[in-house]
């Protein structure tokens, strides 16, 4: 059965580079056993090689964007992630996103962020609460100090990435849009509410 590596949604083609995941997020469709997004069946029987990912891209420059999001974090295959975005600047893409949960730097011990600035042109980051009590209630993170880790993530972002947009979903039980929302500003950010159980 073949990979499905990249999916086209609209105008943007999103690239499935990993299933892993430094958050287990209770509302994710992965964690209740979907891997569907629209029509597209995103289950991975092995990581595909940046030369994979680059071949099912086609042509780069008829997106309006390029976006990394799958059902895992790219940024845990952050060298691959770097190759690829490389590739897509270089040969005419308009605009990279990486959609994270912004444990990158506390992944990579505050490497990724200096990578990243290199050819990724926005990110949007998965705030998801306006605490840390609300955060490990639905994102259920594997490392510790993920929330604090976050935060400077988004905050850290913006002095090198050009745009920094951080998100939450309206309908988790005690998660405060508003909140977040002003939590996110005061972060530098931009804000995003996503819906409950809508994916892409």
């Amino acid at each position: 059965m073949s990979q499905q590596i990249s999916y086209r949604i609209d105008n943007r083609l999103y690239l499935n580079i990993t299933d892993r995941c430094t958050l287990v997020c209770a509302f994710c469709p992965k964690t209740q056993g979907s891997r569907q997004v629209h029509k597209y069946d995103l289950t991975m029987q092995h990581f595909p090689t940046s030369k994979e990912i680059i071949a099912a891209i086609d042509d780069p420059t008829i997106y309006t964007e390029i976006v990394f999001c799958g059902y895992g974090e790219p940024t845990l295959r952050l060298k691959t992630l770097v190759e690829v975005a490389s590739y897509i600047k270089h040969t005419g893409g308009q605009r990279v996103r990486v959609n994270t949960d912004g444990l990158a730097d506390l992944v990579h011990k505050n490497k990724a962020l200096p990578m990243l600035s290199s050819c990724i042109d926005a990110v949007s980051v998965s705030l998801n609460a306006q605490n840390a009590e609300i955060y490990q209630q639905h994102c259920c993170p594997r490392l510790p100090n993920s929330y604090a880790a976050m935060l400077k993530f988004i905050e850290q972002a913006k002095d090198c990435i050009n745009e920094v947009t951080a998100t939450a979903i309206d309908g988790l039980p005690g998660v405060d849009i508003l909140a977040c929302e002003t939590l996110a500003y005061s972060l530098g950010a931009k804000f995003r509410r996503r819906e409950l159980d809508r994916v892409g």
